[in-house]
């Protein structure tokens, strides 16, 4: 079994109104502290052979491009040469794309970038609380095609505050006239804690599924692959990395609010920068909360990280003599369909796949 490894860069240029991530702003003087307590922690890691690498944040592209060497170079002293992963990914803001960052990630072997993008309109842009433009993010993808980035994701919103279909879609087509070779197109979720929260901002449920709807028509029509609920990629280009997530995977985790799943055992650091940086340089775990899935559980995980695929998935006879029930019960109500010796998610059930999911999580329905 593969493992991916996943290093988190909790640092932002400024916090978006919808963001609910362990990210922050106006603290990019942590930075070398934290490079530090990664390589101390990325030299204690159990396990230092993997196929897939993920930097994510936070901002990972608002690093120096000297600090982005130094996270680099930490990687290659720990785990091997970026190069020699299968996959290797960095998200990157608009704003923070430089060529020099892009001449470096390209030199050492990133593979894939992942761009936030949201939306192709100024005023929306403003709206969530994002600092680049749309121009900007033309310059960064431009920039990155001419750098020799051959695989690049970017991230779409649909059902914004103010936003209308039309808008939406003006936006999907002007990315689609880019042809990325992967997109990540989801509904705006509204968490508690954030500033879209706190105002009282209400997402229009019924609108953001015609938009949704249309996405999958259009990429679909364009030859884009949709895979799992909110990813769309060409034939070949799909996310090693993410689907190794969806495949229950193992992967270790690195820095604040990092995850690592290990032989059934999830492990979480602390989401407090500070503490992680402290307790790391004094040689001291940062794993804040740890758990082992077993049994009904942890087979209620499978399925539920599975049915996220579009292909779905073929039920073990564990897993029907756990689920049998509430399968069937998804199935009569259309949210589940058969396909040959696989169940997956109906086109319906795309759009309600919370529904579906609540029934692989303890506490479980009595039989």
């Amino acid at each position: 079994m593969k493992t991916g490894l996943y290093i988190h860069l909790p640092f932002c240029k400024q916090k978006c109104n919808y963001c609910d991530f362990a990210s922050f702003a106006g603290r990019e003087s942590l930075i070398p502290a934290y490079l530090n307590a990664l390589d101390k922690e990325a030299a204690a890691a159990p396990v230092k052979i993997c196929e897939t690498l993920y930097v994510g944040g936070g901002t990972p592209s608002l690093l120096s491009a000297e600090e982005l060497g130094n996270l680099c170079e930490l990687i290659r002293r720990h785990f091997g040469a970026v190069s020699a992963f299968e996959e290797s990914t960095l998200e990157a803001n608009p704003e923070s794309l430089t060529p020099e960052k892009i001449r470096v990630l390209k030199d050492v072997g990133f593979n894939r970038l992942s761009v936030g993008l949201q939306s192709f309109n100024d005023e929306e842009l403003k709206t969530l609380g994002r600092v680049h433009s749309t121009r900007d993010f033309l310059a960064a993808y431009n920039a990155a095609r001419r750098g020799g980035f051959e695989n690049i994701n970017v991230d779409l919103i649909a059902g914004l505050p103010g936003q209308t279909l039309a808008g939406f879609l003006h936006s999907l087509e002007q990315l689609l006239a880019l042809r990325p070779e992967h997109l990540s197109v989801y509904g705006l979720q509204i968490e508690e804690g954030t500033p879209f929260f706190e105002r009282g901002i209400v997402c229009d449920q019924p609108l953001m599924r015609r938009m949704l709807e249309e996405t999958h028509a259009r990429l679909t029509a364009a030859g884009y692959h949709h895979y799992e609920i909110s990813n769309f990629a060409l034939p070949g280009r799909e996310a090693k990395h993410n689907t190794h997530y969806w495949n229950n995977g193992d992967y270790v985790g690195l820095g604040s609010a990092a995850a690592s799943y290990l032989g059934g055992v999830r492990r979480q650091n602390t989401a407090d920068v500070c503490a992680y940086i402290r307790r790391t340089e004094e040689g001291k775990s940062a794993v804040e909360f740890s758990e082992k899935l077993e049994g009904k559980a942890r087979e209620g995980e499978n399925l539920m990280l599975a049915f996220r695929k579009l292909d779905g998935v073929e039920l073990s006879p564990v897993q029907e003599e756990l689920f049998g029930r509430e399968i069937e019960k998804h199935l009569k109500s259309g949210l589940l369909e058969r396909a040959g010796k696989k169940v997956k998610l109906s086109f319906e059930g795309l759009f309600l796949a919370n529904e579906v999911f609540s029934s692989f999580v303890a506490p479980f329905e009595e039989a």
